[in-house]
């Protein structure tokens, strides 16, 4: 049996599945579809029905944990850009602006470092085997950015700015 045919039989399973995960049906369809594409462009997929069963739900929850953990990250990044942004005078629009006008004027280095932790959520270890460096290096780099962007908007030093505050 093809692994399309196997994959159909499976299909009210697995949109069961990412319908009780998920928070909308919408979201569960998206869910249900990438996983569908993943399976059949993945190499290893089990061959046997009972075993590409489990295998499936495993692709559904990754995916929808990957998702959620990419919100996180969006919304923790937006948290921390409207924190460097209230220390920058200027309207939102103003301030996104600067921002990616900072953003562009890192060193190429710098903004895949940046791109890869802060934007799209990535932990330290994750990033250094895509850039192929020690984590040690990537979270080094991540600090590094981080000031040279805080510095970029205008603000040098996070401590002073926590003493303003008081």
């Amino acid at each position: 049996m093809a692994a399309l045919t196997k994959i159909e039989i499976l299909l009210p399973e697995i949109r069961a599945y990412a319908y009780s995960i998920c928070q909308s049906s919408v979201e569960a369809e998206d869910l249900v579809q990438d996983a569908v594409e993943r399976a059949l462009r993945a190499d290893n997929k089990p061959d046997e029905l009972n075993d590409l069963r489990p295998w499936m739900f495993r692709v559904v929850r990754n995916l929808f944990f990957d998702e959620l953990r990419k919100y996180r990250v969006r919304r923790e990044y937006s948290r921390v850009q409207g924190r460097i942004s209230s220390e920058v005078d200027g309207s939102n629009q103003e301030r996104d602006v600067l921002l990616r006008l900072a953003f562009e004027k890192l060193s190429p280095e710098f903004r895949e470092i940046l791109f890869l932790v802060d934007v799209t959520g990535l932990k330290y270890a994750e990033a250094a085997i895509v850039i192929d460096v020690p984590k040690g290096t990537v979270m080094s780099r991540v600090s590094r950015a981080r000031r040279a962007l805080l510095k970029l908007v205008g603000v040098e030093d996070r401590d002073a700015i926590a003493k303003k505050r008081k």
